[in-house]
């Protein structure tokens, strides 16, 4: 019985761990959130209206305004934003909701002095009638000395 269980249960819990991993499903809609992140810059809205967002300090924006209001009060102004090439993930749900593990190169002013940072950005994508828009992100500034960025 154990065995027929096993043999059973086995099947399901491999198919479910497959799903997670899969990155070629719904090559239209990864494409889709490829050319969104290609051609992501600090100025073009890609937030649906019910975004949230965390920033590197942990604060907390329930909207794309709030998000904008933060990088005011701290002086931070995003200059470019681009992706580094062989960083970038991304898993699609029943074609409608993306998850997105990227790795960014930004430049910014802080305070009116001029850095560049790589974050790591996870992300989550809802495909609504008008195409697709964020619903929440949050970046974490790399550590290059404990985790070297290879790629550049």
């Amino acid at each position: 019985m154990k065995t027929l269980l096993t043999l059973f249960l086995l099947p399901l819990a491999t198919t479910r761990v497959l799903a997670q991993v899969d990155t070629t499903s719904y090559p239209k809609e990864r494409q889709a959130i490829r050319e969104l992140l290609r051609h992501q810059q600090p100025g073009p809205l890609i937030d649906c209206p019910d975004f949230i967002a965390v920033g590197p300090k942990g604060d907390i924006s329930f909207s794309h305004q709030q998000w904008l209001d933060v990088q005011k009060k701290e002086k931070l102004i995003f200059k470019s934003v681009q992706p580094v090439a062989g960083h970038q993930f991304i898993r699609i749900y029943e074609g409608t909701m993306a998850v997105v593990n990227a790795l960014i190169n930004v430049k910014l002013v802080v305070d009116g002095q001029d850095v560049t940072i790589n974050v790591r950005r996870l992300e989550v994508y809802h495909k609504v009638a008008t195409g697709w828009c964020r619903v929440a992100g949050q970046g974490t500034q790399v550590d290059e000395k404990l985790f070297p960025v290879t790629g550049k």
